[in-house]
């Protein structure tokens, strides 16, 4: 199973961008202050999606271009953005699309680089950044232990009994590797966010993770109500702590 399509074939946009978590203003405020984006430069998203990290770095008015493998995601973010004179947008696959070298003052990608194998990945960023160009990589990591222990330990008995996904889902890819390909100046941040949901707010949420869209039937159905119904016992509200983790490196 290619993960890089599953989002595009599995779930509706509207659904997609509706569930996904934000980044934060600080974030973006790095990231356009590390790359000095101003619209003097050019910036390339890679997999924007429905467009969750897109508009802060289009109000820069940096010359922007994203590169989206999916069909039904590229509508999506034309219909969003076509309104800024500096949104392009491709419907193309990053890894073999041939870009000129020495192209962008910025490089990111909002939870899709880990999609691609770092072979690939770090060596055409390189090649397409200017020098002393930024690349930027970031993405949200869900903790939902900390504060509903006995409630993780409900939903952990969910996940064994039905839990199957077709394709299970291996992360491979090593953002610290970024060095490796010749990147210097290699940082992490970190953000931090709370937040609250309801059963039917989490169980959507989950419902789009990729592993999760593999789920075949009659498991999909029994482990998303097993896991709304552990969560309506607890008072219906489960406490999310959100650790957003920014990755920034330059082409030297």
């Amino acid at each position: 199973m290619d993960y890089r399509k599953i989002f595009n074939d599995k779930v509706e946009p509207k659904d997609f961008d509706k569930f996904r978590f934000r980044y934060c203003d600080e974030l973006f405020a790095d990231v356009i202050s590390h790359s000095k984006l101003d619209a003097t430069k050019t910036a390339l998203e890679i997999g924007p999606g429905t467009g969750q990290a897109t508009e802060p770095i289009l109000k820069s008015n940096c010359s922007y271009l994203a590169i989206e493998l999916g069909e039904n995601f590229t509508n999506d973010m034309k219909k969003k953005f076509n309104r800024y004179k500096n949104f392009n947008i491709v419907n193309a696959d990053f890894e073999t699309y041939p870009f000129e070298k020495n192209m962008f003052d910025l490089v990111y990608s909002a939870a899709t680089i880990q999609w691609i194998p770092e072979e690939i990945a770090f060596p055409k960023a390189y090649h397409i950044l200017k020098s002393n160009g930024t690349f930027a990589m970031f993405m949200t990591h869900t903790d939902y232990r900390t504060s509903n222990k006995a409630l993780y330990e409900k939903i952990q008995d969910v996940y064994s009994q039905f839990f199957r996904p077709e394709t299970a889902y291996t992360k491979k890819f090593d953002y610290n590797n970024a060095t490796n390909y010749g990147f210097v100046d290699f940082e992490q941040r970190e953000y931090h966010q709370v937040v609250e949901c309801t059963a039917d707010e989490y169980v959507s949420f989950i419902s789009i993770h990729a592993d999760h869209l593999t789920i075949p039937e009659p498991y999909k159905s029994k482990f998303l109500d097993g896991v709304g119904n552990v969560i309506l016992s607890f008072g219906n509200k489960i406490t999310l702590n959100n650790t957003i983790i920014l990755y920034l490196t330059r082409k030297p």
